[in-house]
């Protein structure tokens, strides 16, 4: 670069070289290319993940055979290995795969998007896109369940949908009300009310809160009665993690009037069990009540985008956020509404409906229900429960003792409780192995299989599946074990 400077002696004119105004070009570090990625094999794949990732949840992936899968693409209710292998989903990514993988119409809505170059992020502005959004879940959502907040996971969804209850509340009543075996999310806030010690991990947490039993309405009463600090309650209206736990149906009617004779704020964390995976589009709908604020996430972006969403009554949130002083106390965060993801979302709600996939869900799941309950009967001693509602079930097995012959359960018995989830494992491991069917687990009771498989599920998914089940568990459990072992140490 050159510049030019003016000299003292009239007309004379000058030539220097001026210092460069920019770096050298900043080295590029060794780094993989998406093309490279793509063709990554499994052997690579550890190496990073142990290197870059969390070595010790590989452990577990070698348990149950996960680490030897590389997904090379996934189409409907099937993921399609290195190998050709088709793998029936039964497990749903914990019911965030509503619409299976890689629906037709939400790819051509993101290729349509991304053709005409529309805007992604213009937190400046305000966003067609969101504002339609919005407007979809509030039209989804019964009673005055109107005013949208987005994020981009169920715990940022809840995290939201707390901090309005505590506002709304007011300073006098910060207390929480949660339940035993809950789970609403990883982040530290959340984390104060979710039942896991495992989660807790020794954080130093909210101490805010009030512990009970889950669908116990005289423990929930004799709290609010105590303790006029409490203003929210937070319950999942299907417990996921807890193993598919239900409360009775009187529970919720009565946890309503509760709330209302209490003024206590009723949060109903839907983020797994609601967008139809129950066979309404809210869990809370069976029961015919409405919370004052809700929460949705896994599959409401179609399981292309990550998008959470709290849905609150105007009166509500307007009492916590509703001045121009308040209004920025929670708003949205950069990620928050972005443009292509909600335009999915948008798709995504309109496949909802115009697929008749929460019916689906009601009718293959009651299915599903049936098929399973007569597994319950022909197997009796070695699965204890069958429950769930819609394609969100829950399969619990007894404890190991029980299910071995009987002159083994004396001694085994003593090892139970080390031993909960083994069989859940096993049996997971070899459907995979053996029959190509994915299923999931749940955090507290690990004796439970979890089934969310997609809301496009149809019957004959369901025979696959319970087929592979009943041959598995036709081989005895001692069989089983047997082959498990056997294959841990080929």
């Amino acid at each position: 670069m050159t510049v030019m400077t003016k000299l003292e002696t009239a007309n004379a004119r000058a030539v220097i070289d001026a210092p460069t105004l920019a770096p050298n070009a900043t080295r590029k570090p060794k780094m993989i290319s998406v093309e490279e990625a793509k063709s990554m094999d499994v052997a690579r794949m550890t190496d990073l993940f142990k290197a870059h990732q969390n070595p010790g949840q590989l452990h577990f992936m070698k348990l149950l055979g996960f680490h030897k899968i590389k997904v090379e693409r996934a189409e409907g209710m099937y993921y399609i290995d290195q190998n050709g292998r088709k793998i029936l989903d039964f497990f749903g990514g914990f019911g965030s795969l509503a619409f299976g993988h890689n629906h037709p119409r939400l790819l051509e809505a993101r290729k349509k998007f991304q053709d005409e170059k529309r805007h992604e992020i213009a937190i400046a502005f305000m966003s067609q896109y969101q504002a339609a959004f919005a407007h979809n879940l509030a039209a989804c959502s019964p009673g005055d369940l109107d005013m949208v907040f987005l994020g981009s996971s169920g715990s940022e969804a809840m995290e939201a949908a707390v901090k309005l209850a505590e506002r709304a509340a007011g300073p006098k009543r910060p207390k929480i009300v949660y339940a035993e075996n809950s789970f609403h999310g990883k982040t530290k806030g959340v984390l104060a009310i979710t039942d896991g010690q495992l989660y807790r991990g020794e954080f130093k947490l909210t101490g805010n809160t009030v512990r009970v039993p889950f669908g116990d309405i005289d423990a929930i009463e004799n709290a609010f009665r105590s303790d006029p600090e409490i203003g929210s309650i937070v319950l999942e209206t299907i417990q996921g993690g807890g193993g598919i736990i239900q409360a009775e149906p009187e529970f919720w009617t009565k946890l309503r009037a509760l709330c209302d004779q209490y003024g206590v704020l009723w949060v109903a964390d839907e983020v797994q069990c609601g967008y139809g995976r129950s066979g309404r589009f809210y869990a809370f709908e069976h029961y015919n009540v409405v919370p004052d604020i809700t929460a949705l996430a896994k599959s409401l972006g179609g399981g292309k985008t990550a998008m959470g969403a709290m849905i609150a009554r105007r009166e509500v949130f307007m009492k916590a956020y509703g001045t121009p002083k308040t209004a920025m106390i929670h708003a949205p965060a950069t990620f928050g509404g972005m443009g292509e993801a909600c335009a999915t979302s948008i798709e995504a709600l309109n496949v909802l409906y115009d697929e008749g996939l929460i019916d689906n869900a009601a009718d293959v799941g009651e299915y599903l229900l049936d098929r399973l309950n007569g597994l319950k009967a022909k197997y009796p001693q070695i699965i204890k429960d069958v429950r769930g509602r819609g394609l969100m079930v829950g399969l619990e097995f007894h404890d190991f003792s029980q299910t071995l012959p009987m002159v083994l359960r004396p001694v085994v018995a003593m090892l139970d409780d080390k031993l909960k989830g083994s069989l859940s494992g096993f049996v997971g491991a070899q459907l995979l192995r053996d029959y190509n069917i994915l299923v999931a687990f749940t955090e507290y009771n690990r004796n439970v299989i979890r089934l969310e498989p997609p809301l496009i599920c149809q019957r004959e998914h369901v025979d696959t599946f319970v087929d592979a089940f009943d041959k598995l568990l036709g081989r005895g459990i001692v069989s089983i074990v047997k082959d498990f072992v056997k294959s841990q140490v080929s």
